[in-house]
């Protein structure tokens, strides 16, 4: 069932990073639920693998001594979803990644696979895109960071240098403190299936609770990559909360995106969702922030 020539399995960074320097073509394997498709698929037949499911320093939530939350990479979505730390300060992700797949998935399905897999209908990477979310990328060379929006670089290609790993994922303090927010996943079934779009929207509000003062608004499948779209947030901040506003963000979202047909949608559909979803998450957002309903 599986063409695989051999499985090295790395017992630390370094050694996985060794491994890889050793083996360039080598496909680096965790969790499997996507690698292990593409091997049945013929996609990887004949693959020499490198497992890091054993490194525990790539496992994990914390928060260091500024706020900033770090996920490791090895860390499964189902642990994303119900850790204390993701469920006080970033639901939105916990919520995001919830809608992976089925129990079984996202039991071993890991963020990091879902981030270097570079594609646009990841369900962690629109909301990683709202948080601004900066990776952390170690190689022979040592350890370099980057913005979430510099790491998607084509359709199915990360910014991933020769023999690095991610190795961490941040999100500072002030990227997600007094930010409500919301994800929305449209796809064909409620359950088990790919995104035809995704859209995450946080905000923050005044005092007052009736004006926006930043909203952050992301899309999976929007285009060949995640992405945000800065207009549609420039035009609401500052902004009166009314639904006049939130029909201008989605119409100001509507004219970023460059969605393409494929046979899970038209353009023409997905356009459609990018007005409705833009609306529907923001509002539900404003909600989550302490704003009233509209």
């Amino acid at each position: 069932m599986y063409d695989i020539e051999k499985i090295y399995d790395a017992v630390s960074l370094d050694d996985a990073i060794r491994a890889r320097v050793e083996d360039p073509e080598a496909v680096i394997i965790a969790g499997g639920s996507d690698v292990l498709i593409k091997i049945r698929e013929g996609k990887l037949a004949g693959c020499r693998l490198i497992g890091i499911r054993a490194i525990k320093e790539l496992e994990g939530i914390s928060m260091d001594g500024d706020g900033c939350i770090h996920i490791r990479p090895l860390t499964t979505f189902s642990h994303i979803t119900f850790h204390p730390l993701i469920r006080e300060h970033l639901p939105v992700l916990g919520y995001a990644v919830d809608q992976v797949g089925g129990p079984q998935i996202r039991n071993i399905g890991t963020i990091g696979g879902n981030v270097c897999n570079g594609v646009t209908s990841a369900d962690s990477a629109s909301t990683l895109f709202a948080y601004n979310a900066v990776l952390e990328l170690t190689g022979p060379d040592g350890k370099r960071t980057l913005p979430i929006a510099e790491f998607y670089t084509g359709p199915g290609h990360v910014g991933l240098g020769p023999a690095e790993l991610l190795t961490d994922i941040m999100i500072a303090k002030k990227d997600y403190d007094g930010f409500g927010g919301h994800y929305i996943k449209y796809a064909q079934r409620n359950a088990m299936d790919i995104a035809t779009l995704g859209c995450s929207a946080i905000c923050r509000l005044n005092a007052s609770k009736n004006t926006i003062e930043d909203l952050r608004l992301a899309f999976g499948v929007a285009g060949p990559i995640p992405m945000r779209c800065h207009k549609a947030e420039e035009a609401a901040r500052g902004q009166l909360i009314s639904p006049q506003l939130l029909e201008q963000i989605a119409l100001t979202a509507e004219s970023e995106v460059n969605p393409r047909t494929s046979w899970r949608a038209s353009r023409e559909f997905r356009l459609q969702l990018v007005r409705e979803l833009s609306q529907r998450a923001c509002k539900q957002a404003i909600i989550h922030a302490g704003g009233a309903d509209l």
